[in-house]
């Protein structure tokens, strides 16, 4: 502990010697970046003073040439006044006018000679002056030279003792990771020599459930469902995630492959067609040759056969999604693509003999010469071998379209490895036919007759053959590192057999079912195994108590029925007596009222014993009383039922009154219905249209900006090679003009020499 303590507090005080040592170094480092600015400003003084110089170097040189104009001049009025004067000597008789310009030449001559001493006088005081800032400037250089190389062996002398300091640090730290280390691996090598036992234990004891299992299954298994087609059919594939994302990523990769390669070759077909409206004939001038406007009209229509293979790509990679399955038994949009192929290698085919006939006529030209006759046979050459390769490919690309009864996996895997060769031969030649191009296009820039528009157009080919082999060998070089991958089986389908788009569907719905089924597994609450065999018994019996229950239900709403039944007869009854009570109590009132009004005659005695007649009269009043309530109670039946049918009448009026109403607007629904179908089917079909209008439109306008895109560049390119020869031809005309200075001001120097000879021998 310590020697840990120790170590720590070390490493604490290297750790503030070292962050001292850092301030130290930033300060330094700021000290050397102003040394370094201010000898820079230095450096663009000395430069400033320099370009002074030679300004009045060129000044002196100047008036140089001007004193020795003047010099010349002066010999001219010299010799001019010695003829004079010889005159004049042998006329003995000078005039006025000689002597007159005589003066004035000796005036002038006098005005020169002061104004030529000025401006030496001037240049010397300029030349001093000068030399002694550039010696100022030099002598500040050195020192501040001086300076910046203290500063560089301060800072490196500082940065070799922190590099010290952190080493040192540095191992230390590493011996203390070191020790803690060892301190913690103790238990871990213990844990990890528990986990190898336990490994051992495991592995002996899977490998002896695999023999037992592998043992079963050779005794208890005969039948094997793969040898037979038949039963093989039955199986149901499984699906293979990894495998579609895999083939996604390649399906995209190869749509990009393919988008490069079709917007190279519309622009080699577009500038070929701008080509041939060029040369040999411009069309502008005189009109070209019927091949040529034939050629011209067909490559017009490139686009027609290119998109296509885009939009069929795009088409495919879009059906191959995480939840399909991608073989090429499924791939229906492959024939699709297959077909667009198909027709682009016609096209190829078909303007073949019109651009070997074009190549004919270029190299019946006047101006054609030989080595350009020999590049235009070999470009023949190339558009054949060009074509040829397109036709191989369309061949293997129809092969791997066709259904997956006729190919079989050994012809795949044979129809992708040499569909890898015909693309590294598309590549090759593609190569040539750019070379080829290129060489062709440098002899044609060394023609007389050559025109600004054709350099152009044939640099914009160059660039669309550069891109196309470019997209070639990418292809190419993608194709063959994907080769194991596309030629290898895709763990689709039955062992051993092919997969149609019926198992195919069938392998989708299972995982739709299977996904499923685990939500809900997910979702719903389990019950553990114990309980629910617990439960097992209260189950059963419950099923067996639904069916008494049932039985007792059944009973009950059969009594139910029954007692409603003779509810409505005691109802009935009821109101019968009712009525009877009432009849009754109607004709006690009655006979009350009779007693307390009027009583019948009693002329008979008690002794005579009571009157037959008036013994008798009561029985025909309770027959008219019968007979009045059985009336009264078939009148209340009647009525009653009566009563029943006309409500129940009412309410079948009623049902039917809204069944006829709800039949009306049921069928105005669904005629609505059909007709807001008709409109989605239009509205759908409208959409798909606009939908197609638009990718249509956004393809042509990423055509048109790629291929603007293209010849902005090269025409940037063109101007940037442009404004590097104007500069260099500047340069070179520039330093011309300073080699003519120099030669004349040297040519001025020695005739001024050769005149100061001359006057010192005169």
């Amino acid at each position: 502990m310590a020697n840990v303590t120790d170590l720590q507090s070390k490493y604490s005080k290297l750790a503030q010697e070292y962050s001292k040592l850092r301030a130290q170094n930033q300060v330094l480092k700021k000290a050397v970046v102003d040394e370094q600015t201010a000898s820079c400003s230095l450096k663009d003084e000395l430069k400033q003073k320099e370009q002074s110089l030679r300004k009045v170097e060129q000044e002196m040189d100047s008036l140089s040439f001007r004193n020795q104009q003047l010099t010349k001049r002066v010999e001219l009025l010299q010799e001019e006044l010695l003829l004079s004067e010889s005159k004049s000597k042998k006329s003995d008789s000078p005039s006025q006018v000689s002597l007159q310009t005589q003066n004035v030449f000796d005036e002038d001559l006098q005005k020169k000679i002061q104004e030529n001493e000025r401006l030496h006088i001037q240049f010397h005081e300029a030349d001093e002056q000068f030399r002694r800032q550039e010696a100022q400037l030099r002598v500040r250089l050195d020192q501040l030279e001086k300076e910046s190389e203290q500063h560089q062996a301060v800072v490196d002398a500082l940065n070799r003792k922190y590099t010290d300091a952190i080493e040192k640090l540095q191992n230390d730290k590493a011996l203390l990771e070191v020790r803690d280390t060892f301190t913690c691996w103790k238990p871990i090598v213990f844990i990890s020599r528990a986990a190898q036992q336990q490994l051992r234990k495991y592995q002996s004891e899977v490998s002896s459930q695999l023999k037992h299992s592998s043992s079963v299954i050779q005794e208890k298994v005969p039948f094997n469902d793969t040898q037979l087609s038949d039963y093989n059919s039955l199986n149901v594939p499984l699906h293979n995630r990894r495998h579609q994302l895999k083939a996604r990523d390649v399906a995209a990769q190869a749509l990009g492959f393919v988008q490069s390669l079709v917007s190279a070759l519309l622009n080699l077909h577009s500038y070929t067609e701008q080509r041939v409206h060029i040369y040999p004939l411009d069309s502008s001038i005189e009109a070209i040759s019927p091949v040529n406007l034939k050629f011209s009209q067909y490559l017009h229509e490139n686009a027609s056969y290119l998109r296509p293979l885009e939009e069929d790509l795009l088409q495919l990679h879009h059906s191959i999604t995480e939840d399909s399955i991608t073989a090429l038994e499924t791939l229906v949009k492959l024939q699709d693509f297959s077909r667009s192929f198909s027709s682009y290698s016609s096209f190829l085919q078909k303007i073949l003999p019109y651009q070997l006939q074009s190549l004919e006529e270029d190299c019946e030209a006047s101006l054609c010469t030989a080595a350009l006759a020999s590049k235009n046979r070999q470009l023949q050459k190339d558009m054949k071998k060009l074509t040829a390769v397109f036709q191989k490919l369309k061949s293997y690309v129809a092969l791997l379209a066709l259904p997956s009864e006729c190919v079989t996996l050994i012809s795949a895997n044979a129809v992708f490895t040499q569909m890898s060769a015909c693309l590294h031969g598309l590549h090759d030649a593609a190569t040539e036919l750019s070379q080829h191009y290129s060489q062709k296009a440098s002899l044609e820039q060394g023609l007389p007759t050559v025109t600004q528009k054709l350099c152009t157009t044939n640099e914009c080919l160059l660039s669309s053959l550069a891109s196309l082999t470019n997209s070639c060998g990418k292809m190419a070089t993608f194709f063959s590192n994907n080769l194991d991958f596309l030629a290898s089986c895709p763990g689709y389908g039955p062992r051993g057999g092919f997969l149609n788009p019926q198992q195919a569907d069938s392998v989708m719905e299972n995982k739709r079912r299977a996904a499923t089924y685990m939500s809900t597994i997910r979702k719903s609450e389990s019950v553990p195994y114990r309980e629910a065999l617990a439960n097992r018994h209260v189950l059963t019996s419950s099923t067996e108590s639904r069916e008494g229950l049932m039985q007792q239900v059944a009973q009950s709403q059969e009594k139910i029925s029954r007692l409603e039944q003779e509810k409505e007869h005691w109802l009935l009854e009821a109101q019968l007596g009712q009525v009877r009570l009432q009849k009754e109590i109607q004709r006690i009132a009655q006979l009350e009222a009779q007693i307390t009004t009027g009583h019948p005659p009693e002329t008979h005695s008690a002794a005579d014993g009571p009157d037959p007649m008036c013994a008798d009269a009561p029985e025909p009043l309770q027959d008219t009383s019968v007979a009045a309530d059985q009336e009264s109670r078939e009148h209340l039946i009647k009525h009653h039922y009566m009563s029943r049918v006309s409500e129940i009448t009412a309410q079948l009026q009623m049902c039917d009154s809204k069944a006829v109403h709800f039949h009306a607007e049921c069928r105005a629904v669904a005629k609505r219905l059909a007709m807001a179908e008709k409109s989605r089917e239009t509205l759908t079909e409208e959409l798909k249209l606009a939908h197609q209008n638009i990718t249509r439109l956004q393809d042509e306008l990423s055509t048109t900006k790629r291929s603007y895109e293209d010849q902005l560049s090269m025409m940037s390119d063109h101007l940037c090679s442009m404004n590097d020869t104007l500069s260099k031809q500047r340069d070179e005309i520039d330093s011309l003009k300073l080699n003519y200075i120099c030669l004349i001001s040297m040519k001025n120097k020695v005739l001024a020499g050769f005149l100061k000879k001359k006057k010192l021998k005169k």
